[in-house]
């Protein structure tokens, strides 16, 4: 076939029927749906390869969606069997479809060159492939997934070298800025839309096609445009900006504990800075998620690759104030608890990287609950939304432990906060869940033993309140002399 670059525009689709996106995970998942929604007369089918995963997807129970996102259960109960499925059917999705989304996961590398920094592409490379063996007509191909700069160049070689004659094929790059827990008003209410392509005549008209799909319900001057690379590395940017004010805000932090300063009126002050702004300025155990580390160590291999050191290590350093937060958490419980907590049992509650999600991916209750057990404590893990098996599959990750019957001998998933708390020494608070603002301190108090400690490494209790019941509290960001002002 002639290199994409020189295809006729006219051979791309002239109106979208048919979407297919292949990844039914956090960001295909809820993102398609929306579509679904916002777009009736489009048919969107998302299809994996994982056929429980699937399934969940078609449950008749919709509290048992794979991924759990405010929202989004009525939006697929709403949608799917009219307009949206889900589907292990690959290749009929793909054949049907004129624009493919490819939302596959893309971990960091765990081996051979680039291990423990650059992205495993291996299921966008296998997503590619299929779609050229299968398409039978022109197709737009989406990249949904958050992939290193250039990877469209990558796809294109696959493309060009395996499609049927006939089939021609444009890619644009679309990165999500989903926020977990908010993602379904984030797909409803966008600050942007990004669009990159080719500054060619058939590159522009796939985004004008992809365009005028979202402008079904996103305000035009919102869905922006610009060239594929860019779109690319904006992904990595934006993520890896938002995570260097986290690990920044950190870094306060401790400098407050140790000089007696409160990082939240630190940062309340610095944040009604209009050049600075208050969001992402909020102190806390540290960060997780799928996406900020992953982003963060894509761009050090990025610009190491690029022969930039100095850059590499500056962004290198966002990653290592946050192991370093995340530590100096662990070790204050220790300290508090006459420097040992050998047999002790702490409660932790929380368990997902943040309030409103499932998702437990990098949380900082894993590396947590590693510097617990090496202590030889007992951990009574309690969250609502994370199952048990979760949970142990995280603590038996290589790099944690492989030991999966030393780790229930040491780890209990508790059905409440207060089956967790009882006998407990300490609570520890891991995630920013609603309903721990709502706990019964009184309860909880009478069933721990004493001295009852409370760590609060998300800013969810009132200290004051919880030193009038007998507690001791330690909020991350404070010196001792200041935890009854925390609550401001």
């Amino acid at each position: 076939m002639p290199a994409i670059e020189e295809q006729d525009p006219a051979l791309l689709p002239q109106k979208i029927t048919h979407i297919c996106c292949i990844g039914a995970g956090y960001v295909g998942g809820p993102t398609c749906t929306v579509l679904a929604q916002q777009c009736p007369d489009i048919v969107v089918t998302i299809v994996d390869v994982n056929p429980v995963r699937i399934a969940a997807w078609n449950s008749e129970d919709l509290t048992q969606l794979p991924v759990f996102e405010p929202g989004l259960a009525a939006i697929v109960g709403e949608c799917r069997g009219r307009n949206l499925f889900f589907t292990t059917d690959i290749d009929k999705a793909i054949d049907e479809a004129q624009i493919v989304f490819v939302s596959v996961n893309t971990p960091t590398k765990t081996s051979g060159i680039g291990s423990g920094f650059a992205a495993d592409l291996r299921y966008v490379e296998a997503s590619t492939r299929r779609i050229a063996s299968v398409a039978q007509t022109p197709k737009i191909i989406v990249e949904k997934s958050t992939v290193p700069c250039r990877t469209a160049a990558s796809m294109r070689a696959i493309l060009e070298a395996n499609s049927k004659p006939g089939t021609p094929f444009q890619i644009l790059s679309n990165p999500e800025f989903l926020s977990e827990g908010t993602a379904v008003q984030d797909l409803l209410h966008p600050d942007r839309v990004l669009i990159g392509s080719l500054d060619t005549a058939q590159g522009r008209r796939a985004a004008e096609l992809l365009s005028e799909v979202y402008e079904r319900w996103v305000p035009k001057e919102r869905v922006l445009h610009t060239g594929l690379w860019s779109s690319e590395l904006t992904k990595l940017a934006a993520n890896a900006l938002l995570a260097q004010r986290i690990s920044s805000i950190n870094a306060i932090s401790a400098i407050c504990e140790a000089t007696g300063a409160n990082v939240y009126e630190v940062a309340d002050a610095c944040g009604v800075d209009r050049r600075i702004g208050p969001h992402f300025l909020r102190a806390s155990v540290g960060f997780g998620g799928s996406c900020f580390q992953k982003d963060i160590l894509n761009l050090v291999y990025l610009s190491g690759s690029l022969g930039l050191p100095e850059v590499a290590e500056y962004w290198r350093q966002v990653i290592v104030m946050n192991e370093f937060s995340k530590a100096r958490f662990a070790k204050k419980v220790v300290q508090t608890l006459f420097n040992t907590v050998t047999a002790k049992r702490l409660a932790l509650l929380g368990f997902a990287f943040k309030k409103d999600t499932g998702d437990t991916r990098e949380s900082p209750a894993i590396t947590l609950c590693k510097h617990f057990r090496q202590e030889g404590a007992h951990i009574a893990i309690y969250d609502p939304k994370v199952k048990r098996e979760q949970i142990f599959l995280d603590l038996t990750e290589p790099g944690v432990t492989d030991d999966r019957k030393a780790v229930e001998e040491a780890v209990t998933v508790c059905p409440s906060v207060l089956d967790a708390c009882h006998d407990a020494e300490a609570v520890v608070i891991a995630t920013d869940w609603d309903e721990f603002s709502a706990i019964d301190w009184h309860k909880v108090f009478n069933i721990m033993r004493k001295p009852a400690v409370v760590f609060d490494g998300r800013r969810v209790v009132n200290p004051a309140k919880l030193r009038e019941i007998g507690f001791r509290v330690h909020a991350v960001g404070v010196g001792p002399e200041l935890q009854d002002n925390v609550w401001v």
